[in-house]
């Protein structure tokens, strides 16, 4: 009888310590996808490209609180589709910072520790690995991600495209543009 709480109480333990391992090692997933997304694109012509602010990766990937901000962001595109439906409020790749690249390459995903319930998502890739010129071509480009847990599962809460030692927000630039001020 003393082996049976002793093995519940082993099995308890296993299970608490492999769901907190599998949670950590999920927080970066929503970063992996939407860096999925974006190497596709980058590989792709237009005809195949895939917005990951459409409705299901929206959803899925992003917080209630960047989702909101993207609705809000969205009454004012950027331009107006081929069927007359408004497009995105970015008239660019919001990863990527721009219009143009090349497909990307050598990307790293590293998280780093959580601190007040975000953890920070560090990404580096090369965007411009088809140009010419050895500084532009061997440049890194860096892009953080702040990821929060809703429902249980990691999701993405901002975008920060770092450049010059200076951070951005995605979601400083949706309420501004919500705002019609860009």
């Amino acid at each position: 009888m003393r082996t049976a709480p002793l093995a519940f109480f082993f099995a308890a333990f296993a299970t608490v310590v492999s769901t907190e391992t599998a949670g950590a090692a999920d927080v970066a997933e929503p970063v992996r996808q939407v860096m999925a997304i974006t190497k596709t694109n980058w590989e792709s012509v237009d005809a195949g490209w895939k917005f990951i602010f459409d409705p299901d990766p929206l959803a899925k990937l992003f917080s209630k609180r960047f989702q909101a901000a993207y609705k809000e962001a969205a009454k004012h595109p950027a331009y107006d589709t081929e069927n007359n439906e408004p497009g995105d409020p970015f008239g660019y790749d919001v990863v990527t910072n721009s219009q143009d690249g090349c497909p990307l390459q050598d990307i790293s995903i590293v998280p780093g520790a959580a601190k007040d319930g975000v953890t920070p998502v560090k990404v580096r890739f090369k965007q411009w690995t088809c140009i010419d010129e050895e500084d532009i071509k061997n440049s890194v480009s860096e892009v953080d991600f702040d990821v929060v847990t809703e429902g249980g599962k990691p999701v993405i809460d901002d975008i920060h495209r770092v450049a010059d030692n200076e951070r951005d927000s995605v979601i400083a630039e949706m309420q501004s543009l919500a705002k019609g001020q860009q």
